[in-house]
């Protein structure tokens, strides 16, 4: 016979809280990029996304997620992919391959109880999966190093497509739009959120301030800029990532647009009351900003959170980061990458070792003004100043 289940709110909650495993609101989402915005410290992540990527990893580590739910394949085996071994690290309980009906059983918000793989929904189990380990991980890491040779050869072939397809742009600037932000002759700097880029960007404030470059921010890397402190000159991309703050707030808005001419951004740029130019073209938005800054002249591209090795190509997890490749090939040396700049260099300087350096440097005048004739005059002329300050003082209040 079975147990019925109390109904009364608080003696529920209670009973909950006392059962195995982690038991917290639950947030949904097929894009880990939308969920990320959601998602509060504690709760549960329900994720679709095959051979989750590093960005995305360190997006829901430092959203304060307890347990990712995801419907496909952590680590398919493709490519090793960072994500899952950096949530494992973050202490974050991964389960892979969840039974995809978790989607259609759970709502957003829901209060959902997760153990051993399991997924409980009041006392009802909705889902099951297969629970991520260290071991398990590194298993999968090691096959998928051995079929990188098959993913080099797709990446070869995506190219040779991506330069079918956009030659008369990559070789000749076909169909770059014209815009009002003046770049002829500046430095520019191309912020996009990924790797390292708050570290980076704060490496680089005193080249930010003694340059003063063209600012763009490639979808959330606007953001990343005004939470920096900084305005943004440019925004450039497809617009799913950036906030309405971001969109408004003064920046030349460029919607990167399908080769048809479609551009889904365009919409909501317009419900906003904000105008944008087009730029259609195929490949990633950190493509495009960097395409637009060297056909507008800029003398200098520094590049920050952008993708650069061939693992991060592969990270991405989509073919059409063949053309990131190609179009660092074509802005060439104009082109600084600024990833790792904070873990390259850190200043070894203290505040103590400051304070004390001043300190010295104080002492040092002071004993050569006591010590030397000069000196002594210089003291005699200030002590006179003093006094003269001191008598000054007293005759107003007497």
């Amino acid at each position: 016979m079975k147990v019925p289940t109390l109904r009364v709110q608080g003696l529920r909650r209670r009973k909950v809280s006392d059962l195995p495993g982690v038991t917290a609101v639950a947030r949904i989402d097929r894009r880990t990029k939308g969920l990320t915005k959601r998602l509060r410290p504690g709760e549960i992540a329900i994720i679709d996304h095959v051979d989750v990527d590093r960005v995305s990893a360190e997006a829901l580590v430092a959203c304060g997620v307890s347990v990712v739910l995801n419907v496909a394949a952590g680590i398919s085996g493709r490519y090793p992919n960072l994500g899952p071994q950096i949530l494992l690290n973050a202490g974050v309980t991964v389960i892979d391959n969840v039974t995809p009906e978790v989607f259609d059983r759970v709502r957003d918000g829901d209060v959902v109880r997760v153990h051993d793989g399991e997924i409980h929904l009041d006392d009802e189990l909705v889902g099951k999966g297969e629970v991520a380990t260290p071991e398990s991980v590194a298993a999968k890491m090691a096959e998928a190093r051995a079929g990188l040779s098959v993913q080099i050869e797709d990446f070869a072939i995506n190219t040779m497509e991506y330069i079918r397809r956009e030659r008369d742009l990559l070789l000749d600037g076909v169909g770059v739009p014209d815009i009002r932000t003046t770049m002829e002759g500046r430095h520019v700097l191309v912020v996009v959120r990924g790797y390292h880029y708050k570290e980076d960007i704060a490496t680089l404030r005193p080249y930010i301030r003694e340059y003063r470059p063209v600012l763009i921010g490639v979808d959330g890397g606007a953001d990343a800029l005004l939470e920096a402190g900084y305005l943004p000159d440019l925004i450039v991309g497809d617009f799913d990532s950036v906030s309405e703050r971001a969109l408004c707030c003064g920046a030349e808005l460029v919607v990167h647009a399908y080769r048809d001419g479609r551009a889904p951004g365009l919409e909501r740029v317009q419900q906003l009351g904000q105008q944008a130019v087009v730029f259609p073209a195929t490949g990633t938005s950190e493509d495009i900003a960097m395409l637009l800054a060297d056909d507008k002249g800029a003398s200098l591209i520094v590049a920050v959170g952008t993708h650069a090795t061939l693992v991060e190509f592969l990270d991405k997890g989509r073919s059409g980061m063949a053309s990131t490749f190609l179009t660092r090939l074509r802005v060439g040396g104009k082109l600084v990458d600024a990833k790792g700049v904070s873990r390259l260099y850190r200043s070894r300087i203290s505040v103590g070792s400051l304070l004390l350096l001043v300190a010295t440097a104080l002492i040092t005048v002071g004993v050569v003004l006591w010590f030397s004739p000069m000196g002594k005059v210089w003291l005699n002329g200030l002590q006179d100043a003093w006094n003269g300050f001191i008598f000054w003082l007293v005759g107003i209040f007497s």
